[in-house]
Order: structure tokens, then C-alpha cells, then sequence
């Protein structure tokens, strides 16, 4: 296989690896109801950030709490998936990964929340 024939290969695993991160993006989107309501909340959050004219530096932290709770949501399920692969029964320690995964989110929920009311509310007062 020539030089070529190796980057062609390479760049086709590479879409491939896109596609799959799509594809668990779009089974996360249409079975968790918890992760459509986060995409509810980013696109309010979005569209409040292009209405109160948020500064670039505001931007960098309301999408880094987007892409933190998003992400953790996303692990979430795959723990979740994981564990109910692994076991039917309810078995303690499989609650408590299933739990902390959960506690992961709601910590960084509750920070994009706090970093959102620091940005929003005295814009909002002021847009007011």
C-alpha cells in the first residue's frame, strides 16, 4: 500500500469515527429526555448570549458549560448502558456508578446554571 493509499485509508477511518460520534449523539438525542433538555437550555442559552450581546470571553464559558454538561450527559448514559449490559439485578455497586455518573451531571449543571445567571442576569437587568 502506497503513501497515498495509506492517508485515503486513514482519512476514511477518520469519518468513520465521525460518524459514529454522530450516531451516539442522535441515540442520545431521540432516547434521554434529560439530554433533550439540556439541548432545550443550550439553544435558549445561545440565543440569549446573541440578544444580550454577551463579550467573547462570556461566550467561552456559557459554551464551556454547554459542552460540560453535555458531554457528562452523554458519559451518563454510556455508563448506564454499560451497567444495565453487564447486569439485570439490582446490585449496589451498579447503583452507586449509575448514581455518581448522574451526580456528575447535576454537578455541572448546577455550575453551567451559576455561570449562566453571573452572565445573564445584569444583562437582562440592563436590557430591561
Amino acid at each position: 500500500m502506497g503513501l497515498q493509499d495509506q492517508k485515503a485509508s486513514e482519512f476514511k477511518r477518520l469519518l468513520k469515527s465521525f460518524a459514529f460520534a454522530w450516531s451516539g449523539l442522535m441515540h442520545v438525542y431521540r432516547h434521554e429526555r434529560n439530554f433533550q433538555i439540556h439541548c432545550i437550555l443550550m439553544v435558549l442559552a445561545i440565543a440569549a448570549g446573541f440578544l444580550l450581546k454577551i463579550s467573547l470571553v462570556e461566550w467561552y464559558m456559557v459554551i464551556g458549560a454547554i459542552a460540560a454538561v453535555l458531554s457528562l450527559e452523554l458519559m451518563n448514559t454510556a455508563i448506564e448502558r454499560t451497567v444495565d449490559l453487564v447486569t439485570e439485578e439490582m446490585r449496589p455497586l451498579a447503583k452507586a456508578a449509575k448514581d455518581a455518573a448522574a451526580g456528575s451531571v447535576f454537578v455541572a449543571a448546577i455550575a453551567a446554571f451559576i455561570i449562566g445567571m453571573l452572565i445573564f442576569t445584569p444583562k437582562l437587568i440592563e436590557f430591561l
